[in-house]
């Protein structure tokens, strides 16, 4: 991400000066586009290092050694000054990728020729590269280039020279671009680029993110005030109308609405979006880009054709998924804990309401002593301002009816032992065990519900002790009757 930039004006260019993450980098447009760009038609950003690229580079020899020779080029991720006076070029231009390396030939002569195919014909295309000086002497050759676009017969579409790039102290990126327009049944081009000066004592340089992007007349949405950027929660979505506006410049103009869901790293036409309006509807929640793309009639559907707008952003964020977890029943004067939670990012906010008899009403799982039957009311909130609700149910109930018999004979009646209103959530334990001090059944976390049985043998009749432990010490114990 930049940090900042500044823009100058020089003569009839534009050069703008960028700081990012700490590193200097400059851009010099020769002739700048009036109107609005498209999207890359041709990105050559040599990839990771792999030299199957389609250009030429005519009288230099590529080699794979880190230290090039003059007349030399290499396709790498990184240089290192070799002894020489050199800067170390930690990365390509973008810091993520590899970069040709040129040392250049003793002749002046052309070191980079590729033919670019799928371009529409009349058409403008701003053509940019990023070249770096990788000298460090500023008494040495500088590099001094020329970058021209030609028809595939020779005739020059334009071209724009550099003059000697300067020395920096630290290694510094620099673009250099104009435009062109393609004729009428032009829809291929050649690139050449030139090394103006010689090489042996200095002219070294790094090439990196030669690109072609449409250009074309003014094109411009707004949404209504306030809404150009939104934020806001799913349930609190209305509809907004986008506008779009095109100066003049294209004859028989077709338009198609885009969305990108990936922060405008592809984008995707809108079914039906195609004149300068478009409504956006409430959605599901996500971050969605929209532009509005043009061209000429009948070549709409081709991506070098197309210009694009600038971008209106909606980011529609989720309520929270929460709970306010399981209804409870607590004993008169033993507290319990309310379970809620809620899913998604941390740095939730909640509160329960009312907030009597709650050790916090500030936190997930705090502990309730109502002295009688309560609903309490969870509210989450995200840090994006969304909120849900949910509620949950607290039964006081003064003592327990614990059963002191049971008959498991399958008649449907009575056949099982239960507790009705025991609250197991807390780490409440049951246990039931034989004359002979053997455990037959053992309930956490879960239902009390012995149906007399122990590893799937039915139990004897007789007297059974039962054992209720709560998590604080707190014990009850008695008798049972197993009759059969």
């Amino acid at each position: 991400m930049y940090v900042f930039s500044k823009r100058f004006p020089i003569n009839n260019s534009i050069f703008v000066l960028f700081f990012y993450a700490g590193i200097h980098q400059s851009i010099l447009i020769a002739q700048l586009c009036v109107g609005s760009l498209g999207d890359p038609v041709v990105k050559i950003d040599f990839g990771t290092g792999a030299a199957n690229y389609s250009f030429t580079a005519p009288g230099y020899r590529l080699t794979t050694g880190t230290c090039p020779n003059d007349g030399e080029y290499s396709i790498t991720t990184f240089q290192s000054n070799c002894g020489r006076q050199w800067h170390s070029v930690s990365a390509d231009h973008t810091g993520g990728g590899a970069f040709m390396m040129v040392n250049a030939s003793n002749t002046p002569g052309d070191f980079f020729l590729q033919m670019v195919s799928n371009l529409c014909p009349n058409t403008t295309y701003e053509f940019s590269a990023w070249v770096l000086n990788v000298v460090n002497n500023p008494t040495l050759i500088k590099p001094n280039l020329t970058f021209r676009v030609e028809s595939t017969s020779g005739a020059v579409l334009n071209q724009y020279s550099t003059g000697d790039i300067a020395v920096f102290s630290q290694p510094i990126w620099e673009a250099f671009g104009f435009y062109f327009t393609t004729g009428a049944g032009t829809s291929t081009v050649v690139l050449r680029i030139t090394n103006n000066a010689p090489g042996g004592q200095g002219n070294d340089l790094a090439l990196d993110d030669i690109q072609f992007r449409p250009c074309g007349p003014t094109l411009r949405t707004t949404a209504p005030t306030g809404f150009d950027t939104v934020r806001v929660c799913e349930y609190n979505q209305t509809p907004i109308l986008y506008q779009g506006s095109l100066s003049p410049g294209i004859t028989t103009p077709a338009y198609q609405w885009q969305l990108s869901k990936d922060t405008g790293r592809t984008w995707t036409d809108i079914p039906g979006a195609t004149s300068l309006q478009y409504t956006r509807t409430p959605t599901t929640s996500g971050y969605f880009l929209y532009r509005l793309t043009v061209a000429e009639s009948g070549s709409l559907g081709i991506s070098s054709c197309r210009i694009a707008s600038n971008v209106l952003m909606a980011e529609i964020n989720p309520r929270p998924v929460i709970h306010a977890g399981p209804d409870r029943v607590k004993l008169a004067g033993r507290p319990v804990q309310l379970q809620g939670y809620s899913y998604g990012p941390a740095g939730n906010l909640f509160n329960w309401t009312p907030s009597l008899y709650l050790s916090n009403a500030n936190v997930a799982t705090p502990l309730a002593d109502p002295p009688q039957t309560q609903s309490y009311f969870l509210t989450v909130t995200t840090s994006k301002g969304c909120i849900n609700r949910d509620t949950v149910l607290v039964n006081v109930v003064d003592q327990l009816y614990i059963p002191t018999a049971f008959t498991p004979n399958g008649d449907g009646k009575n056949d099982r032992w239960r507790i009705p209103n025991l609250d197991l959530i807390d780490g409440v334990t049951v246990q039931i065990f034989n004359r002979a001090g053997q455990i037959v059944f053992n309930a956490a976390n879960s239902g009390v519900s012995w149906e007399g049985s122990f590893q799937g043998s039915p139990q004897p009749a007789g007297v059974y002790v039962y054992l209720i432990r709560f998590p604080d010490g707190y014990l009850m114990k008695g008798q049972l009757a197993l009759i059969r």
